[in-house]
């Protein structure tokens, strides 16, 4: 009669912790979807913030035409590659806009009156702090990602994820940093 208490106790012990494993994975993998959609959040305001400066430069420059062709151009393939949940080129799409926002303030340089222009400044200050809003959501997804893995590669949790391989063992791809950024922060040199 004990032993059969105590195999029923560890087996209420055992169920327990399977479904407190379960949930805690659930609860990473919408945490991982959350991060994600931040990211998207973002990556919404940086586009509205294009358009406007766009449309505040226009009667300065030339340039612009270009910007917001291009931005276009990636914004759509971004949008693309998202609905056909081709992450690699969604994000290689999205970063060539990050790399066009960066550009932006040095062809301000050519444009003394633009660059004077509060409308304008304060667009500018909006891409950069959209850039870095941007930047810490892509590091909170990554971050949330590694979290995911690293319990669902835990020796208790991958067995039950074993079991629920279908709604647990999802595979994210990671925000990372392009192989030019890589090349030019490693051979980037300070010259005084």
């Amino acid at each position: 009669m004990t032993a059969l208490i105590v195999i029923m106790v560890i087996l209420v012990i055992l169920l327990a912790y399977v479904v407190m494993t379960y949930n805690g994975l659930i609860g990473e993998i919408e945490a991982v979807d959350n991060s994600e959609r931040q990211i998207d959040v973002q990556l919404d305001r940086r586009y509205k913030v294009f358009e406007s400066l766009i449309n505040v430069v226009n009667k300065y420059m030339d340039y612009e035409k270009t910007t917001l062709k291009d931005v276009t151009r990636l914004r759509n393939q971004a949008q693309a590659a998202k609905s056909s949940g081709d992450s690699a080129s969604r994000m290689e799409a999205e970063n060539a806009i990050s790399g066009i926002a960066k550009g932006i303030s040095i062809q301000f340089e050519n444009y003394p009156d633009l660059k004077a222009n509060q409308n304008v400044m304060q667009l500018q200050e909006e891409i950069t702090s959209t850039e870095n809003k941007l930047a810490f959501s892509k590091q909170a997804f990554n971050d949330s990602i590694e979290k995911y893995n690293a319990h669902k590669k835990s020796f208790f949790a991958g067995m039950v994820v074993g079991f629920f391989k279908s709604k647990l063992d999802k595979v994210f791809t990671y925000w990372n940093i392009t192989e030019e950024k890589k090349i030019e922060m490693e051979n980037y040199k300070v010259e005084l």
